[in-house]
């Protein structure tokens, strides 16, 4: 698949599944993840940053036939299913960010304990899916891993990325920085 090729399929699943609820948040899901690299763009990130906020949440995607459910009893792993649907196409950092950004809510809710006064009822239900707060083994072993920061930066963003009626960017605004980030190779 070539560079414009991927941009469009990711711009596709945007426009078709976009619209779906966010985890019962009173924003879709396209418009959480582009209030998060509105979020990333203000703070002055990175062209990988801001790429990582708009694709944080791509993984929900990866199942056309299941959605998230406030009575779900496990972790769907939207992490995982997001990073390995980005890991052929786009730059390592930008993969490294979307998988730990679920190990991110866990790192900051167990080094901040105000950080979890902050998440929705949601995220706190996801929270619990998760495994809940890191332990202090996890913690260490999370602050090792090269991208934990860049992780932590998009946790913040996406946490705050749930404001209804919020002027943000389109899909398509982004195109052109998509395609800055995507992998040499491709």
């Amino acid at each position: 698949m070539d560079q414009t090729d991927v941009v469009s399929l990711f711009r596709d699943i945007f426009v078709r599944r976009g619209s779906d609820s966010y985890l019962g948040e009173a924003v879709t899901m396209s418009e959480h993840m582009l209030q998060a690299a509105a979020l990333a763009q203000a703070e002055g990130a990175d062209d990988a940053l801001v790429a990582a906020a708009l694709l944080h949440d791509v993984g929900h995607y990866a199942d056309e036939f299941s959605s998230y459910s406030p009575t779900d009893t496990f972790d769907k792993r939207h992490d995982i299913l997001g990073a390995e649907l980005l890991a052929p196409y786009f730059d390592h950092r930008i993969v490294v960010a979307v998988r730990l950004h679920v190990a991110a809510k866990r790192y900051l809710c167990a080094t901040r304990p105000e950080y979890t006064s902050r998440l929705s009822a949601a995220s706190v239900h996801t929270l619990t899916l998760q495994g809940g707060p890191m332990t202090p083994r996890e913690i260490v072993e999370f602050e090792s891993h090269a991208g934990f920061a860049d992780a932590v930066r998009i946790r913040v963003w996406d946490d705050s990325a749930k404001v209804p009626g919020v002027a943000t960017w389109s899909f398509d605004d982004y195109v052109p920085l998509l395609h800055r980030v995507l992998r040499a190779e491709n």
